[in-house]
């Protein structure tokens, strides 16, 4: 896509021959007389760069230079001035400007000065994505099976440029699985952008996907990009899809035929090359037999579907969840992060989580907040606002006691660790030959005994 530059300027001769320059070298040009005017242009479409003109009316340069970089601060600015002098150089370098030419304008030193200042932006956008891309927040955090077998089917599907379908509950990472999907593919250094179908009104999705064109609706004053647009070359993640209109699935399943689209009010086609990652906590077939979902457009997004397993096939992980939920928290409060007792990782690993891994983390931020020491026992689960178990897994005793748990998932976790606890005394702490016993890898077996906070005397 080509890039869109905004000129500000007061003199209507001096933006048409900018204006003209830039056209004809294939830019999208925008154009503003005062101040006030292009601050209102790029707060409705940000530009990729700014031309300003320094002596504008009532808001001047440099005011404006202001404004923009507060609220744009990777935004390139060149400031325009046919009264050059070090001390504006000066001023404008200092609030952020990158760039200062003089009138009146030649079209290399403009060209150059453009391309340049489009190059840095370029670099400083792939320089804070590789950052992100990096950042811990982005680890799918586990080592349970279902986790194991969700890290191997994104390592073979990231590098592909197939559709893909994520399905869950909610709060169980399928935002977090799109976008480790998006930074392990070839287009990691290019735009992830989101859109959250559910958030959007029926009578703003068209424009937010695929933009505006001026004037095409009321309200509608200046063009605006896409959210199509943006992702150019990237991925566009589309949460929540299965709550789209079936008007916008059709046009959606023909942008994802043909790559292009029209801007609403607008008839120039827009080519465009993106992959697109959708998400849902619905059951899209149940959705198609209720007519409230294309079955044309499902099978074209389904090519790959991956399943985010809730928190309660992966109580194991609970543990390094929680720790690493204090250790964010600590981060963020440049603080020591707090430290759960066994006791209390255990209570947190029977319960069902019907929130996910959100309501984990949610639970675990209060309650390292509201406890006052740097150990995190029973009580303090209690007083943030966890129930205290009727009954501990230690007393488990019998098949009729157990029968009594209401909840099935607490009933298997309850099983399943008084069940390890009497095979380690059994086999006097031999993991290897407990392991040989009750029929389970070695590996899932350690990981099951450290996440029920159980210890074994010996290995071998």
């Amino acid at each position: 896509m080509p890039a869109t530059i905004l000129v500000v300027d007061d003199e209507p001769q001096i933006l048409q021959v900018i204006s003209g320059i830039l056209l004809d070298e294939g830019f999208e040009v925008l154009t503003a007389g005062d101040g006030e005017m292009a601050v209102r242009m790029a707060a409705a479409q940000p530009p990729d760069l700014v031309l300003l003109d320094i002596a504008l009316p009532g808001m001047d340069g440099l005011e404006v230079l202001k404004d923009l970089k507060d609220k744009h601060p990777s935004l390139p600015v060149v400031m325009v001035s046919a009264y050059g002098s070090v001390e504006n150089a000066v001023k404008a370098t200092r609030l952020g400007a990158y760039d200062f030419i003089e009138k009146p304008p030649h079209a290399d030193k403009i060209l150059l000065t453009v391309r340049n200042g489009l190059e840095m932006a370029r670099l400083a956008e792939e320089n804070r994505r590789l950052r992100q891309q990096a950042a811990p927040a982005r680890e799918i955090i586990g080592d349970s099976e279902p986790i194991q077998r969700l890290r191997e089917q994104l390592r073979r599907v990231a590098p592909t440029n197939a559709s893909v379908l994520i399905t869950g509950e909610n709060g169980s990472g399928k935002e977090l699985v799109a976008r480790a999907l998006h930074f392990l593919s070839r287009r990691a250094h290019k735009p992830f952008v989101e859109v959250n179908c559910a958030a959007i009104p029926e009578d703003l999705i068209e424009s937010e996907l695929f933009g505006h064109e001026k004037g095409a609706f009321t309200g509608a004053s200046q063009q605006r990009r896409g959210k199509f647009d943006l992702a150019h070359e990237g991925t566009l993640f589309l949460d929540e899809i299965g709550d789209m209109s079936l008007k916008t699935q059709s046009k959606i399943l023909r942008i994802l035929e043909e790559q292009r689209f029209e801007r609403v009010g607008g008839s120039r086609p827009i080519q465009v090359d993106v992959r697109v990652v959708a998400a849902t906590n619905k059951n899209l077939e149940e959705e198609i037999a209720k007519g409230a979902f294309r079955e044309d457009l499902y099978h074209r997004i389904n090519v790959i579907p991956l399943q985010v397993p809730p928190l309660r096939e992966r109580q194991e992980d609970i543990p390094l969840l929680a720790r690493r939920f204090l250790q964010e928290l600590a981060r963020e409060s440049d603080g020591p992060a707090k430290e759960l007792t066994t006791g209390a990782l255990e209570a947190l690993t029977q319960l069902p989580w019907p929130g996910n891994v959100r309501e984990l983390k949610n639970f675990i931020w209060r309650l390292a907040i509201l406890s006052p020491g740097e150990i995190v026992d029973m009580e303090a689960l209690v007083q943030a606002g966890l129930q205290e178990p009727e009954m501990s897994l230690a007393e488990v005793n019998d098949l009729d006691s157990l029968i009594q748990e209401r909840d099935f998932r607490q009933a298997r976790a309850r099983f399943e660790k008084e069940y390890l606890r009497r095979k380690l005394a059994e086999f006097n702490g031999n993991v290897g030959a407990v392991a040989a016993a009750v029929g389970l890898e070695r590996s899932h077996l350690y990981r099951k005994l450290r996440g029920y906070g159980l210890e074994a005397e010996r290995e071998e």
